[in-house]
């Protein structure tokens, strides 16, 4: 059965950082799209960052290119450094898994990963 948790949310200053992690169960590691989505209260689960675990390709939300930096262990954990965060980087973030295949261009959408975390709030202060 697969699972996924996400760790490291909390709250932070305005261009401040922070170091999400999602650790995974129930699949094997390689040539999986691994993702990053975050929401905000009465808006749609957006895509900010997706990567292949066969390789090192990646790809990133524009508002959050050069600020947000996602990687993994080649084991079984996904990163998301978000460092000079933002008030609009305040959301809900979940990690989401789609297995067996390359990512999708521009991010992809919530119905092309089946799995997911339960979630982890980032909260900004200024």
């Amino acid at each position: 059965q697969v699972h996924l948790v996400e760790s490291g949310g909390g709250s932070v200053q305005v261009g401040g950082s922070l170091r999400l992690s999602c650790r995974t169960s129930g699949f094997s590691w390689g040539m999986n799209c691994m993702a990053w989505f975050r929401q905000t209260p009465g808006r749609e689960r957006v895509g900010i960052a997706t990567i292949y675990t066969g390789g090192s390709r990646t790809e990133y939300r524009d508002s959050v290119k050069g600020r947000f930096t996602i990687s993994h262990d080649n084991a079984n954990t996904v990163f998301l450094q978000m460092d000079n965060l933002r008030p609009e980087d305040a959301a809900m973030y979940y990690c989401a898994a789609a297995t067996g295949g390359l990512c999708h261009e521009n991010l992809g959408t919530t119905s092309e990963f089946p799995y997911w975390g339960p979630g982890t709030q980032v909260t900004i202060s200024s």
